[in-house]
């Protein structure tokens, strides 16, 4: 009979239990964890596995459509909305001045129509600065976009530049022309006059307010307000009624032009493309000349060149004119094939005994006309080795006469006699003139071109 050491059984104990263990840990781990075959049909299970299809591919499909945001509208409207970049006022003058406009659509209308041929001008030249675009729309405030405006202050032009203001910005007046109505050194000399402002406020709103009122008038309120201890802001500034309406007005105009629809207002789509050019000229031109060989009325020519006071153009200064950019070609031909002289006047030196009278009657014109051609106005003295402009060709020019920029000085009117009155008779009413006196001119300091010159 065998018998264990008490070693072996134990060991044998061991083992037992370790299989034991083993078996419950894997019972376990099955319920938790059942196979994956169990949990599929017997069906799935029976089916063969099937071939993998492969897709034959053609030729490249078309590229998706796409938008390029960054090409350029053709409406110059979209392109001025996109460079708004001024702050916005909220004030009821605002809303005072939108119920202004929006009651005045004919107005709207004509202005608009109005600057169709300088608007694109302004906005590149305002682009090339990165200033912001809703500047365009001060023409609007300032002259209703008519480069001939004159005001009481003798402001002149689609900027509305004084004399003196004028001047610092090298617009040259003289008795041949007056750059404060150059579409383009006007335009060139308002921005550089509202970028030094800027640059003095760092506020668009008080540049505006500068340019209205004057940097210094301006510069004065704010030390005010900064005394005693008042925000320094265009809102809280004391200020002149005018000035005060300028700056609501441009921001009418803005909030309108940016959301037409919304007020019902229909604005005809601006093309986004230049409308002029410049051109050389021969020197000593005719207004008339020049206008007849672009194929173009007088009226369209002087729109483009209000700046000549007088109906040839010298050859002072930069020789060249402004077209629209479609009467170039024909500008150019017609000038090739034209084979007369391009101007019709001549200077004149009145001698001792002759009157106005006696010139005009000798040149075919009437004395009013004669006066206009050469700025003469009432409260001027004309005498012998006063030179004059007159026609080189007897009354042949008669007709061009009213083709200048300044308006007819008004005739002496008498006034009625102690007589007169008595037995009942009136004085014919002197008639009364819609365009602005001209400012007093004295004896031009440049003598007119000879004839041929």
């Amino acid at each position: 009979m065998l018998k264990y050491k008490p070693a072996l059984l134990g060991r044998i104990a061991c083992f037992a239990l370790c299989l034991f263990s083993a078996a419950v840990v894997t019972a376990a781990s099955d319920e938790e964890n059942p196979p994956v075959a169990a949990t599929v049909p017997a069906t799935e299970q029976a089916l063969p596995a099937e071939p993998v299809t492969t897709i034959e591919l053609g030729e490249d499909p078309p590229p998706l459509a796409t938008i390029d945001l960054t090409l350029p509208s053709d409406d110059l409207w979209d392109r001025i909305r996109h460079g708004f970049g001024m702050p916005n006022i909220d004030s009821p003058l605002v809303l005072q001045q939108q119920v202004w406009y929006l009651a005045r659509p004919d107005y709207l209308r004509r202005v608009v129509e109005r600057s169709r041929r300088y608007m694109y001008h302004i906005v590149e030249e305002l682009e090339k600065r990165g200033m912001p675009t809703e500047l365009a729309l001060l023409p609007i405030v300032e002259s209703a976009y008519n480069p001939m405006a004159y005001s009481r202050s003798h402001a002149s032009g689609m900027w509305q530049f004084i004399p003196s203001t004028g001047k610092t910005y090298q617009l040259d007046q003289n008795w041949w022309m007056d750059e404060r109505r150059d579409i383009i050194a006007s335009t060139s000399a308002a921005l550089d006059y509202l970028q030094s402002i800027y640059e003095m406020h760092g506020d668009w709103h008080l540049a505006l307010a500068s340019y209205n009122w004057g940097e210094n008038a301006v510069a004065r309120a704010i030390n005010k307000n900064k005394a005693k201890g008042l925000p320094t802001d265009y809102l809280s500034l004391t200020m002149p009624s005018e000035t005060r309406w300028y700056v609501p007005k441009l921001q009418a105009l803005k909030n309108i032009i940016a959301q037409p629809q919304l007020y019902g207002v229909s604005l005809d789509a601006i093309p986004n493309q230049p409308y002029f050019v410049t051109v050389e000229r021969p020197a000593n031109m005719d207004v008339a000349i020049a206008a007849r060989l672009a194929e173009m009325t007088i009226e369209e020519f002087h729109s483009l060149n209000p700046a000549f006071n007088r109906p040839v153009m010298p050859d002072k200064g930069s020789p060249t004119i402004v077209l629209p950019t479609e009467k170039i070609a024909v500008f150019k031909a017609n000038l090739e094939a034209y084979d007369k002289p391009l101007t019709n006047w001549q200077a004149y030196t009145i001698k001792k005994g002759e009157s106005l009278v006696t010139i005009a009657k000798r040149h075919g014109l009437s004395v009013a006309h004669l006066k206009q051609v050469n700025g003469i106005s009432g409260r001027m003295r004309v005498g012998p080795g006063h030179t004059l402009l007159v026609p080189a060709k007897g009354d042949a020019m008669a007709a061009n006469l009213l083709n200048v920029n300044l308006p007819v000085a008004k005739p002496a009117t008498r006034k009625p006699s102690a007589k007169s009155v008595k037995k009942g008779r009136k004085a014919a009413p002197a008639k009364k003139h819609t365009k602005p006196k001209p400012p007093v001119k004295k004896k031009p300091a440049v003598k007119p071109p000879r004839a041929g010159n």
